[in-house]
């Protein structure tokens, strides 16, 4: 793709990543110093953080204006541990800015189940590591019973039940709800719950059994739990969940996307490619050192991001002169406003960059910059960029998606 060239005005350049940066002085450092401007650290400060995260030090000239914190590492959040697993989430309350989109980290033992449940909000779910058993069972009486394996996914619709179970001897997922308030009272209800909190006279009456059949129902409710892989098989109701009312998409079965900038890898999951995934769209991407991912901005949804493996810079411009840059690492989310323009910057020289984006939509959509201007009358760009004429005849008219660094 043949992008506007953009020079880096500064007297001296460094290239300590993949990427070509203005030498900022005592950032590199940790500390806050361009030039003449700035001053060193005298107060408290974690100084590691500080040098993971230049540019909330002012490392960008060309950041300006207010931006919220768009940013929230999973390694902030408070892991739950329990026996067969463990739980960490980013919501609302740890990423204000994230209305949409709230994400768990989680993770099973062999046989670990988690438990019976529903929720009032749809689960999306990414398997990178591992194998585990779903189940569900929709409003229909249809049932689901399937093995999932490294680099699938799952979507449960709101209100249908399900659990997972581990089958290797670790196990661990992404997990994405449609509401960024997902820890709120009324969101998840498990089923031992609502049995221990239910009249056991009702409950005789209700399955046709004696009362004493659930006098050892766990309370409070465990969450996740240990146990050994079940192999009973599932039959009646009104049959399997098949073909397009299916809530497993395995990988092995769908190509990659065509990446005309050869950057990388991109996988799309929306409903184009997972028809019941009609509230949650993604992308699985993978960024080569060094590579971009194109100046672009998505018109339907904010985008939320959880960076797998990896490091990268962002830029993220929200309007009115306003634009701010942020570091991420392995483990960090993040969440641009909907329709921000921003990039994303594999700034490694040898390690790929891996992360998901997530949309509250049932497809992925996204403008390129580059496509916009080039397919555009020359002139008019032209005179409202400032550039040569010959320069805007011949940007690219093809999306690039991924470029590949130079």
């Amino acid at each position: 793709m043949k992008f506007l060239p953009i020079f880096l005005a500064a007297a001296a350049t460094t290239t300590t990543t993949a990427s070509v940066i203005e030498k900022r002085d005592g950032i590199e450092d940790g500390q806050p110093i361009v030039g003449e401007k700035g001053a060193p650290l005298l107060g408290g400060t974690n100084h590691q953080l500080d040098l993971q995260n230049p540019d909330n030090l002012g490392q960008q000239s060309t950041d300006a204006g207010t931006v919220p914190n768009l940013k929230w590492s999973f390694s902030d959040s408070h892991t739950r541990i329990l026996k067969g697993g463990w739980v960490r989430e980013s919501v609302i309350t740890d990423l204000p800015a994230s209305h949409d989109i709230a994400a768990a980290q989680q993770h099973l033992k062999k046989g670990a189940i988690r438990e019976l449940h529903w929720h009032r909000v749809a689960e999306w779910g990414y398997l990178y590591s591992g194998s585990i058993l779903m189940s569900a069972v929709d409003n229909d009486g249809k049932w689901q019973v399937t093995k999932l394996e490294e680099g699938d996914v799952w979507y449960f619709p709101k209100g249908q039940a399900h659990t997972v179970q581990g089958l290797d001897e670790e196990n661990e997922y992404l997990l994405v709800f449609d509401d960024g308030n997902f820890d709120a009272v009324g969101t998840t209800f498990h089923v031992d719950d609502w049995i221990a909190h239910t009249p056991k006279s009702v409950l005789a009456k209700n399955f046709g059994l004696d009362e004493s059949v659930f006098g050892s129902v766990p309370s409070p409710n465990p969450y996740i739990f240990p146990s050994t892989p079940d192999t009973h098989n599932v039959t009646g109701g009104n049959g399997q969940l098949t073909g397009n009312a299916s809530y497993a998409y395995y990988a092995k079965d769908h190509p990659l996307e065509d990446v005309p900038g050869e950057g990388g890898t991109l996988r799309i999951v929306d409903t184009t490619t997972f028809p019941i995934a009609t509230t949650i769209a993604a992308s699985i991407v993978t960024l080569k050192p060094g590579g971009l991912r194109e100046l672009h901005w998505h018109p339907n949804a904010e985008e939320w991001l959880y960076f797998h493996k990896g490091q990268a810079r962002a830029t993220v411009y929200i309007g009115n002169s306003a634009a701010r840059t942020f570091d991420f690492r392995a483990g960090d989310t993040g969440v641009f406003p909907d329709n921000s323009g921003h990039y994303i910057e594999n700034t490694s020289d040898e390690e790929e960059l891996v992360w998901v984006e997530i949309y509250k939509s049932d497809r992925v959509q996204d403008i390129s910059l580059t496509q916009w201007l080039a397919l555009t009358p020359a002139g008019i760009v032209a005179d409202t960029l400032q550039i040569p004429l010959d320069v805007a005849e011949n940007l690219v008219k093809e999306k690039q998606l991924l470029i590949k660094d130079r």
